[in-house]
């Protein structure tokens, strides 16, 4: 199957100006979101515990942003940083003013414990009713093991990102193949994916042709992947207990 050509209408996984270390306002974004044709765009600011972000009272205003720019519908995240003790890194608070969070391990913040407990820290996040996306499990530097992983993500009703920015990036260890191997299992065991920008500029909203060629590579079942139908995107974001 040939995703490059495939039309995805939202990138759910971008950071602006208040992320401390990203280059685009909201406005700027949206601009971008708008002329790569998106129809959703999802700003998710990263959480406590990463250097120079938001404080979480960020969090608690945004009501005070346009629903639409530019025509590209608004939602707002979280990019969660895992915790060392399994716990998100941002309260509960505050999470509920979210459209959806997005839990990662971010080496900057997280001290590697091998391979499974990362990934039962992860999982342990995951189980809040609000986090919908995992971000870029793919480092071999915090290795993850996909077959406890793969599982949880479905038992929770979470999405694992395959983010085009760590493709890009020359240091996250054994990249590529640790995306083969998740894609692998979400295909047999029918997990979704979303594909994201992560971008923190402008310029790579929309960006994904890196992962459209991964996933290009592997016939991955298009089926799968959130980012085609804005539909699909919102089924996935209602409240579990209402699936």
């Amino acid at each position: 199957m040939n995703h490059m050509d495939t039309h995805y209408v939202l990138d759910i996984h971008t950071h602006t100006l208040a992320s401390g270390h990203a280059y685009g306002t909201i406005r700027e974004m949206a601009k971008a979101a708008a002329e790569a044709g998106l129809s959703v765009l999802g700003i998710s600011e990263h959480g406590p515990g990463t250097p120079g972000t938001c404080d979480p009272l960020y969090f608690l205003n945004l009501n005070a942003v346009p629903d639409q720019l530019y025509g590209v519908k608004l939602l707002h995240g979280c990019e969660i940083n895992v915790q060392n003790d399994g716990r998100l890194s941002l309260e509960q608070t505050y999470l509920d003013r979210l459209d959806y969070g997005i839990v990662g391990i971010h080496g900057i913040c997280y001290e590697d414990v091998g391979r499974k407990k990362n990934t039962q820290n992860l999982i342990s996040c995951m189980q809040n009713d609000k986090i919908r996306f995992v971000s870029h499990p793919d480092d071999g530097h915090m290795p993850l093991d996909y077959e406890l992983l793969v599982p949880a993500a479905k038992e929770y009703h979470v999405a694992l990102e395959v983010n085009n920015s760590s493709l890009l990036r020359a240091d996250r260890l054994g990249c590529v193949q640790n995306y083969q191997d998740m894609l692998k299992l979400c295909d047999r065991l029918r997990v979704s994916i979303i594909v994201s920008s992560d971008a923190h500029d402008p310029d790579s909203v929309g960006r994904f042709d890196e992962a459209r060629r991964l996933l290009s590579q592997m016939d991955f079942d298009e089926a799968l992947i959130l980012n085609t139908d804005v539909e699909k995107l919102f089924a996935h974001l209602a409240p579990s207990d209402v699936l």
